[in-house]
């Protein structure tokens, strides 16, 4: 009996890290995610001379509610060749990859809207990228939270909870 008391004791005791523990990762396994779409956006673009955009994917896709704004890209991303060169992924489009993001993860993107066209070069064509990326229901301030930039020469960096969000 004491054994048992004792081990509820450590297991509450545990417990409330263990969620941040969770949180944390999951907001890394997102921003890993990004951070590679990212640059498989950029080497398909300098490949194939722009013509590359990436979208977000909308509010109700597979049970993902969590994405009503422009800028809130929680259910996910798709990375495809924009043939008409219109700066959005269209039906006809083949699509390069689709990132379904994580659950309990809020992506925001700070800057732009629900779509970003890479030029030629592989930099982005039109306003910089930042991304906010925090648990569910939590603040920029959470010890898991990241952002990810893409600086005006394309470099991607990520940074921590108190950098958040980008500046240029």
């Amino acid at each position: 009996m004491v054994a048992v008391s004792i081990m509820a004791i450590l297991i509450a005791l545990a417990g409330p890290s263990f969620i941040v523990l969770m949180e944390t990762w999951r907001v890394r396994n997102a921003t890993e995610s990004l951070r590679s779409s990212l640059i498989l956006a950029r080497s398909e673009a300098i490949k194939r001379g722009g013509r590359i955009a990436i979208q977000k994917i909308p509010n109700n896709t597979n049970g993902c509610t969590s994405a009503t704004g422009n800028r809130d890209w929680d259910c996910g991303w798709i990375i495809c060749q924009d043939t008409n060169n219109n700066g959005t992924c269209n039906a006809s489009e083949p699509v390069l990859q689709r990132v379904d993001a994580p659950t309990k993860v809020q992506i925001t993107r700070t800057g732009g809207g629900a779509s970003i066209k890479l030029n030629r070069w592989g930099l982005v064509d039109g306003t910089w990228l930042g991304f906010s990326l925090v648990p569910l229901d939590k603040s920029s301030s959470h010890p898991g939270a990241r952002g990810a930039c893409m600086s005006s020469g394309g470099r991607i960096r990520i940074i921590p909870p108190e950098a958040i969000p980008c500046t240029g």
